[in-house]
């Protein structure tokens, strides 16, 4: 059974290891390579964020878990825009990080996390969550409601 745990900044250690390996796929998919240096900086920045972003409540972290066994994780950055006719509180979501390990892919981890943040998110009040997907995972988010945009979908 897929649990799903949120994080924290005792958490950020985790995080970063996460992300990091989640920047590593991407980057590899794309062809791409960061020095040592730039992931150095990449990593500063991003527990900078965490730190501030977590403590303030302007970001959703989780995991998924079976049991002690990491399955996967992913992130929503909370944040306000200007009130539009199809989003009036301005309250909006970008979901983003949604990332399975390979060998737990097609078993609904991923389908899980993002069902939990978009509860979490739908109960503090935000209407609008939208992503920048790659093609492998477009499918899971129309099926969870989501809807092509030019660069972006929302739900």
């Amino acid at each position: 059974m897929i649990a799903i745990k949120q994080l924290t900044i005792e958490n950020v250690d985790e995080l970063l290891k996460m992300r990091k390996l989640s920047l590593s796929q991407v980057f590899e998919e794309e062809k791409k390579e960061m020095s040592d240096e730039e992931w150095s900086s990449l990593e500063k920045e991003t527990r900078l964020y965490y730190l501030e972003e977590l403590e303030a409540n302007r970001h959703i972290a989780v995991a998924a878990y079976e049991g002690e066994e990491l399955l996967g994780w992913g992130g929503m950055c909370l944040h306000r825009e200007m009130p539009s006719p199809d989003n009036m509180s301005g309250q909006s979501g970008y979901l983003m990080n949604i990332y399975t390990k390979k060998q737990h892919r097609g078993k609904g981890v991923g389908k899980a996390i993002c069902r939990h943040l978009i509860r979490l998110a739908k109960k503090i009040g935000i209407d609008k969550i939208y992503l920048e997907s790659t093609g492998e995972g477009k499918h899971l988010y129309r099926r969870l409601g989501f809807q092509d945009m030019e660069d972006y979908m929302k739900l």
